[in-house]
């Protein structure tokens, strides 16, 4: 089957998963999953993912992987000739492996506090107190990622990988929330910036606003819940 990709809108990690899947040009569907309603808690998704989070990948071979680390690291190989990901054994794969669990335990985590306060309609003390932790993790995480980055374009030195995908996925945040202060961090704002540019980028962003978007990879079109269930069995 072509794989099928569930991602969550609106802003969901599973950004990053699309871009990938861009990248490496393999055929692939998307599925919309809305976070904000009903959609992601009911029993029909939970037969993709039982915690009801996205994104999850329906797999060439029918298989389910849910989360974005275990997804990218699924695709990695598959990049491995275009220098986008790198096979298991490989120092490449340990350095890829490691760039998306900090990615994943360090930014990642930072944004949690304020999207906490915004999906549960947090005020007064509480939600300043959370504003606070959160900038606090979140300026952490910037200052070990500008050292990281070094004096490379991309994260992983000189040409893009799939943790570039994610990470993009994930700053973006800071538009939605006014932290943190990105301009602070120069090399980390130059990859932002670099990134926005990338097609594949503009082609995610216009799928998470339901607009037409042209591919530079393997899309094939979107697929409903319901069909999806259907063609994996689980209807």
């Amino acid at each position: 089957m072509t794989p099928i990709l569930f991602y969550g809108v609106p802003a969901g990690c599973s950004f990053g998963s699309i871009v990938a899947l861009e990248w490496l040009e393999v055929p692939y569907r998307l599925c919309r999953i809305d976070m904000a309603g009903e959609e992601i808690r009911s029993e029909a998704y939970r037969r993709i993912n039982p915690v009801a989070e996205t994104p999850s990948l329906a797999t060439a071979d029918g298989r389910l992987v849910a989360e974005s680390m275990a997804i990218l690291n699924h695709l990695a190989p598959q990049g491995a000739d275009k220098g986008l990901g790198f096979r298991q054994g490989t120092a490449g794969f340990d350095r890829l492996n490691q760039m998306l669990a900090f990615l994943n335990t360090a930014l990642f985590d930072g944004f949690s506090p304020l999207w906490h306060a915004y999906e549960h309609g947090v005020e007064g003390e509480a939600k300043a107190a959370l504003a606070a932790y959160a900038r606090e993790k979140l300026l952490a995480a910037h200052v070990q990622l500008e050292r990281m980055l070094g004096e490379g374009p991309y994260l992983l030195g000189g040409s893009r990988t799939l943790a570039d995908a994610y990470f993009y996925g994930i700053a973006r945040w800071a538009e939605y929330h006014g932290v943190p202060d990105r301009s602070a961090f120069p090399r980390l704002q130059g990859l932002f910036d670099r990134l926005a540019d990338d097609p594949a980028v503009r082609f995610a962003a216009g799928m998470e606003a339901g607009e037409e978007a042209a591919s530079t990879g393997g899309f094939l079109g979107h697929v409903r819940l319901e069909a999806a269930l259907e063609e994996l069995g689980l209807a």
